[in-house]
């Protein structure tokens, strides 16, 4: 068996900062709630490989390493776990479609949990389920406010190639 999830949502917001802001992973702390830091291990052109780590919760925090690939010229997004925790696989598509003057952003996860993991596939497509739309409706309140502003490290350091990526934590109650 496997859990598969399709959440979306429509941001009033041009194509290219919607694509921009949610792909560069290093500005994923400011966007996602759930995330206390991004550290980027790799990029080439249309890729990023990255570790993630949450904020603690229950005083824990988890960290993972993803990687993700970019088409620009079609505007999607596929992404995998590199480092997959409680899951056997985590695979997930990012699609971004111009809807009039607005952008639809879907995330579609696919993925199976592990025997030994705390929940089985249902419980955490569940949880997906839950907090993806809480992100979606952050990210649409960021992106139409204008964008994230940039953190100190943003304004001081040389731009570099970035790319995206978001996923379920291995806390159960994160997503994308």
């Amino acid at each position: 068996m496997s859990g598969r999830t399709d959440n979306a949502i429509r941001i009033a917001a041009p194509m290219e900062l919607v694509w921009s802001v949610t792909n560069d992973v290093a500005g994923w702390p400011q966007l996602f709630s759930e995330y206390a830091a991004a550290e980027i291990l790799h990029t080439a052109p249309n890729y990023v490989r990255f570790r993630l780590t949450t904020h603690p919760e229950d005083g824990r925090s988890w960290s993972w390493v993803s990687e993700r690939e970019l088409d620009p010229v079609n505007r999607v997004v596929t992404a995998r776990r590199v480092e997959p925790g409680p899951f056997e696989y985590m695979r997930l598509r990012w699609e971004y479609r111009q809807v009039g003057d607005e952008v639809e952003l879907r995330w579609q996860q696919e993925f199976q949990m592990r025997p030994d993991a705390p929940v089985d596939d249902a419980a955490m497509t569940e949880r997906i389920n839950r907090n993806s739309p809480i992100q979606l409706a952050r990210i649409k309140q960021i992106l139409e406010s204008g964008g994230p502003s940039p953190t100190p490290e943003q304004e001081s350091s040389p731009s570099l190639e970035r790319a995206p990526e978001q996923e379920s934590s291995p806390s159960l109650e994160r997503a994308p």
